[in-house]
């Protein structure tokens, strides 16, 4: 072991001379480089070196090139300044072994810590991100060792295709990894979501690019003033007053840009066609994934393609076919109700009112279809959360007829709940809370009594003595 180190630490002469000589350490520091290398290296010839003994290694040389670098550029800058002007005479410094020697020794200690812990994915990601930000060309052979010990992991695929299409500008390859990767782990909803949203971004290059070079106009992302604006102008076109006696069409349709609306829907028609394709091979390999449809449909909002209504209407249907039985989707869709709007400009309160109506009605066909405690759950959770929002949980008794009509609602859903013996712990408290905050304190006290049947007795009452305390 002793031979094995020593050879190691001779090979490290020439890149410390080459320290000293170009000034940037001195003789008695080499030395203590030389000291702590060599405490390293012994650490990592034992029969069974920890991995702490390797990561300290790596950041111990990190460190002193960074030290290294640092000096490097003080050197440069004092010789500017001796020079006169900083200009005359200058010369080019060439690369000197000390300048690579470090990093050749991270990736070196790097490639030897992989290769003894092969199944911690966690330092492969620490090594690709070595390679990725000093940009010394390993990065493709990493890349493959990653990939061929841990193909099972999805976020090794992301991260290939991701460098191959953001760094190495390399589509083709970024697209063949990601569909690689969705052979090996079709399961996974990351890399079906990641592979979406590559090819929707690389569309949206290729029209900016068209934007870029005068070509075409307009982007895939969705402007939601549009519609509005475009209806505005639509209404007041009398407004609007002709220049050099040509009107055209004040809407923005003239025939100049005929054909650059066509080439416009020919990319949102890609789009469309590119979305339809992955969401059906995702919606085979997950089947009862429901957070994979929501992650589509939300990518479908964000996004302006070409009849992305009907596509938006196919996704709501194919969930409410297939998770209709689930809580959490007519939670969800009913929280979509009031977040879905035409526009993403302030609201009136007959807009919220009018939105607030349909998540009602959604939670009642809900309880139709699955009466159960969770579903009640979920629907005084969002009542509750209603009321907080609008500023009025703590003032009820002071409140608008809107949030008096909302309050009188909750407790009959309360109430139905209880009807239905469907009470759990949370709804039990929320129940009480609720009367609390209205200074009903009889009813207060008739249920936390009511508690001792529901099992929830002792959160119940002692929010109902503290109730009563304040009062």
């Amino acid at each position: 072991m002793a031979d094995v180190v020593q050879y190691r630490l001779e090979r490290m002469v020439e890149e410390l001379d080459d320290l000293e000589r170009r000034g940037l350490f001195t003789r008695r520091e080499i030395s203590e480089i030389v000291k702590q290398r060599r405490k390293f290296e012994y650490r990592l010839k034992r029969p069974s070196p920890l991995k702490q003994d390797y990561l300290a290694y790596i950041e111990y040389e990190t460190q002193l090139d960074s030290l290294r670098r640092l000096r490097k550029k003080s050197a440069v800058a004092r010789e500017l300044e001796n020079n006169e002007k900083g200009l005359k005479n200058r010369k080019k410094r060439k690369m000197s072994v000390s300048d690579f020697s470090g990093i050749a020794r991270i990736l070196e200690i790097y490639r030897l810590v992989v290769m003894r812990f092969k199944g911690d994915i966690d330092l492969w990601f620490k090594y690709l991100e070595f390679c990725r930000h000093r940009k010394n060309g390993k990065m493709k052979k990493v890349l493959a060792q990653v990939i061929r010990f841990h193909p099972k992991v999805p976020g090794v695929w992301i991260y290939a295709a991701a460098w191959e299409f953001d760094h190495n500008l390399n589509v083709t390859a970024a697209r063949a990894l990601m569909q690689n990767g969705l052979r090996v782990c079709p399961t996974s909803e990351d890399l079906w979501i990641e592979y979406l949203r590559m090819e929707l971004t690389y569309l949206n290059k290729l029209k900016a690019r068209k934007v870029a070079l005068g070509e075409d106009k307009g982007t895939l992302a969705r402007d939601f003033r549009d519609a509005d604006e475009k209806q505005w102008i639509k209404e007041n076109k009398d407004l609007f007053m002709p220049i050099d006696g040509e009107m055209g069409n004040i809407d923005g349709t003239n025939v100049e840009n005929i054909d650059s609306e066509k080439k416009l829907d020919l990319f949102r028609e890609q789009g469309l066609r590119v979305l339809r394709t992955i969401y059906s091979g995702a919606v085979e390999a997950l089947p009862s994934s429901l957070s994979l449809r929501q992650r589509f449909f939300e990518i479908l909002d964000a996004t302006n393609l070409a009849q992305s209504e009907d596509m938006r209407k196919e996704i709501l249907s194919d969930m409410k076919r297939d998770f209709s039985a689930d809580p959490k989707y007519w939670d969800w869709l009913a929280r979509l109700e009031m977040t879905d709007s035409v526009s993403k400009l302030e609201k009136s309160e007959d807009i919220i009112s009018s939105q607030m109506q349909k998540a009602v009605q959604v939670y009642e066909e809900a309880l139709k279809n699955v009466p159960s405690s969770m579903m009640f759950d979920q629907y005084t959770k969002f009542l509750m959360d209603i009321l907080a929002s609008s500023g009025e949980e703590a003032k009820v008794c002071q409140s608008s007829s809107h949030v008096e009509h909302y309050v009188s609602h909750l407790l009959t859903v309360y109430e139905k709940a209880e009807a239905m013996g469907c009470f759990t712990e949370d709804i039990a408290c929320r129940y009480l809370s609720l009367y609390l905050q209205l200074g009903r304190l009889d009813e207060a006290l008739q249920t936390s009594c009511k508690a001792l049947q529901w099992q929830t007795f002792g959160v119940c009452t002692v929010m109902a003595f503290k109730g009563l305390n304040r009062s």
